[in-house]
C-alpha cells in the first residue's frame, strides 16, 4: 500500500481528481480521504455529493467546512420505525437550518434528497430562491409542506430536472401549483406526485409534459382521469417510467380503446405502478406494455384482486421488481414463480394490517414456489399470515443470494404453523446460507437461539428490525457481540434491559444508532451510558400519560423509548420538551 501510495503521489492533483471521480461509493470516498493528508485534502475538495444516514449526527457547518464544493446532499431525519408510528411528528429533523447554513456559505447546491424529514413550505421558497442551478428534489416520507411550497419549485427553479414526491405527508391547498411551471420550463426529467390526495390542473399538467421533451418518469395521484392521462401520453410516448392515477373507465368505451391504442405506441415503459382507482376490467389495456417491464408497483392498487393480478402477472415475463398486495394470494404468487424468472426483488404488503381478513393474506405455500421459480430473488419484504421453520429452510436452500430478508407475520408472536414451535431454525437457516445478507427483519415466536444464530452467522449484516422475540439480555447480547458490520438496531416490544445495553458500550461508536422501545431499559442505565460514551447521544422519548418529570426522574423508571446515536457535534439544539438528549 506505501509503495502504491507514493507512486500516486508523483501524479498531479488533476489527474488524481479524475481518478477520484470514478469512485461513486460513499465508502470508497470516505477509505481513499483516509489514505494521507494529501488525499484527505484531494477528496474534501472535489466530492460533490454527501450522504449523512442522521441528520443530528452532524451539523451543517461542520457538513460545509468538511466538503465545501458540495452539489448533492442525501439527508435522513426520523428513525426508521417512524414508519410505524412509533416516533411523535414533532420530534425534529427540520431542514431549515441546512438550507439557511448553505445559502449563507455560497454553496451551489444543484440536488436534495429528503427522507423523513420536516419541510416546511418556507425551507422549500428559500431552497428555491437560493440556488439558481438546482436541478433535483426528492422527498420521501416527509411532512410539513403545502402545494404552496411546490409551487415555489415550480416558479423559480428553471433549470428543474426531477420533482419526485414519495409517501408524504403534503397539506394540497389546491392544484395550482402545476401551473406554477413557466412556460420556458422544459427540463423536467422525472415527475412524481403520487401521493398527492388533491385536484390537478390537468391542462397545465398537459402542457408542461407536452413541452418537456425529455420527459422519462411521470408518476400522477388519483385526480387525474384515464382520459386526461391517455391524452398526456400521446404527447410522451418516450416514457420509461409510467405511474397511472384513476384507472376507472367502462372496458368497451372508446376511452378505453383509445387508452389500449397509445399504450402500444409507449414501447419504451419498463416501469409501471399506480391503479390507485382501478377498474379491474380495464386492465387488459396495459397488457401491450407489460412483455417488456422490468417493475411494477401495485401496493397502492387494493381494487385489483387475485385473478385480475395473474392474467396481468402472466404478461410480465422480465420482471425484477415486483411490489404487490397480499390480495394476490398464494395461487398468484405461484402464477409469479412460474412467470418471472428474471426476479430480484419481491415486496408483499399487507392489505388489512390487522389481518382482520384472513383470506387475503399469503402464507409459507408462497414463499415457498417464489423461491422455487426465481432463483435470482435477493431482496424480499413479506408480510404474511403465517410460516413454518420448513418453508424458510427451504427457501434459505433455493435462494441463497439474499442481501435483504424482512418477513412479518401479521401475527408477531405466531408459532411455526405445523410445529408450534419458535421460528429459530427458520430464520437461523436463513443467516447461515444467505452468506451477503445486509438487512434481515425477524418475526413471529423466537427465543434466544436465534439471536445466538444472527451473531454466529450474520457477518455481513449492517441492519437489524427486532419485534416481540427474545427471553433473555443474552439475545441482544449475541447481537452486539457477532454481528461485527452491524449499523442499525433497532428493537421494539422486547425483554431487554440493562444489562444487554451496558455490556459492550464501545460498540455503540461502530454504529450509527439504537432504537428501543417498550423494553426494560431504565432511565439509570441510560444515564450510565450517556455518562461514559460522550460522543453518543442518548434521546429518551418522554411522551404520553405515563410521562415523567425532567427535573427529578427515578432511576428504576422504565424507559419507554430510547434513541442512541453517534454524533460528532454534541446534543442537538431543537429537541422539543418530551426529549431529553442525556
Amino acid at each position: 500500500m506505501c509503495l502504491f501510495r507514493d507512486m500516486m503521489s508523483y501524479f498531479p492533483e488533476e489527474v488524481l481528481e479524475h481518478v477520484f471521480d470514478f469512485l461513486t461509493s460513499h465508502r470508497d470516498r470516505n477509505a481513499v480521504s483516509l489514505v494521507c493528508k494529501s488525499w484527505y485534502s484531494l477528496e474534501r475538495f472535489s466530492r460533490e455529493k454527501v450522504f449523512i444516514g442522521n441528520c443530528y449526527a452532524v451539523n451543517p457547518e461542520r457538513l460545509i467546512a468538511r466538503f465545501p464544493r458540495v452539489r448533492s446532499l442525501t439527508l435522513k431525519g426520523k428513525p426508521h420505525f417512524a414508519d410505524f408510528n412509533l416516533v411523535p411528528h414533532d420530534w425534529g429533523g427540520d431542514v431549515y437550518p441546512w438550507i439557511e447554513a448553505m445559502t449563507k456559505n455560497g454553496i451551489n447546491l444543484e440536488e436534495l434528497r429528503l427522507k423523513r424529514m420536516l419541510v416546511s413550505d418556507e425551507s422549500l421558497e428559500l431552497l428555491a430562491k437560493s440556488f439558481p442551478n438546482f436541478k433535483s428534489l426528492v422527498l420521501v416520507s416527509c411532512e410539513g409542506f403545502t402545494t404552496d411550497g411546490l409551487a415555489a419549485i415550480a416558479s423559480n427553479c428553471r433549470f428543474l430536472r426531477e420533482l419526485d414526491l414519495q409517501e408524504n405527508e403534503v397539506d394540497d391547498r389546491k392544484g395550482h401549483w402545476l401551473s406554477c411551471f413557466p412556460d420556458s420550463c422544459t427540463s423536467l426529467v422525472s415527475l412524481n406526485f403520487a401521493c398527492l390526495k388533491g385536484e390537478v390542473n390537468v391542462a397545465a399538467l398537459e402542457r408542461l409534459v407536452a413541452r418537456c421533451h425529455n420527459l422519462r418518469s411521470l408518476r400522477v395521484n388519483h385526480a387525474v382521469p384515464l382520459e386526461a392521462l391517455q391524452k398526456i401520453l400521446v404527447k410522451a410516448p418516450q416514457l420509461n417510467d409510467l405511474g397511472t392515477g384513476s384507472f376507472v373507465h367502462d372496458p368497451d368505451s372508446e376511452t378505453s380503446k383509445k387508452m389500449k391504442n397509445t399504450l402500444e405506441n409507449c414501447k419504451s415503459v419498463r416501469s409501471l405502478s399506480g391503479f390507485l382507482d382501478v377498474n379491474p376490467h380495464c386492465l387488459p389495456a396495459v397488457y401491450p406494455i407489460c412483455t417488456d417491464l422490468t417493475s411494477l408497483n401495485l401496493s397502492y392498487a387494493p381494487g385489483i384482486y387475485s385473478n385480475e393480478l395473474i392474467k396481468l402477472i402472466c404478461h410480465c415475463k422480465k420482471l425484477e421488481r415486483l411490489w404487490i398486495l397480499d390480495t394476490i394470494g398464494d395461487k398468484g404468487l405461484g402464477a409469479v414463480a412460474s412467470t418471472c424468472k428474471e426476479l430480484q426483488e419481491l415486496r408483499v404488503f399487507p392489505s388489512d394490517l390487522y389481518g382482520a381478513d384472513n383470506a387475503a393474506a399469503v402464507t409459507e405455500e408462497g414463499l415457498v414456489s417464489i423461491s422455487a421459480g426465481c432463483p435470482k430473488l435477493n431482496s424480499l419484504l413479506y408480510f404474511c399470515q403465517q410460516m413454518t421453520n420448513a418453508a424458510l429452510i427451504t427457501v434459505a436452500k433455493n435462494c441463497p443470494n439474499f442481501i435483504r430478508f424482512r418477513l412479518c407475520t401479521l401475527n408477531p408472536v405466531i408459532p411455526d404453523a405445523v410445529t408450534n414451535l419458535p421460528l429459530d431454525e427458520g430464520f437461523g437457516a436463513i443467516v447461515q446460507s444467505c452468506k451477503g445478507l445486509k438487512r434481515l427483519s425477524v418475526s413471529g415466536r423466537l427465543t434466544d437461539q436465534v439471536f445466538l444464530y444472527i451473531g454466529m452467522y450474520a457477518e455481513q449484516l449492517e441492519m437489524l428490525s427486532i419485534a416481540f422475540a427474545g427471553d433473555s439480555d443474552k439475545g441482544m447480547l449475541y447481537v452486539l457481540n457477532g454481528c461485527k458490520k452491524l449499523k442499525k438496531l433497532e428493537i421494539r416490544d422486547s425483554p431487554f434491559g440493562n444489562a444487554a445495553l451496558l455490556s459492550d458500550m464501545g460498540k455503540y461508536e461502530t454504529m450509527r444508532s439504537l432504537w428501543m422501545s417498550s423494553c426494560e431499559v431504565t432511565y439509570g442505565a441510560c444515564k450510565t451510558l450517556a455518562e461514559k460514551m460522550p460522543t453518543l447521544n442518548v434521546e429518551i422519548i418522554n411522551e404520553g400519560e405515563d410521562q415523567v418529570e425532567a427535573s427529578s426522574p427515578d432511576a428504576r423508571h422504565r424507559v419507554e423509548k430510547m434513541y442512541l446515536y453517534r454524533t460528532l457535534v454534541g446534543p442537538r439544539r431543537d429537541a422539543p420538551d418530551f426529549v431529553w438528549t442525556l
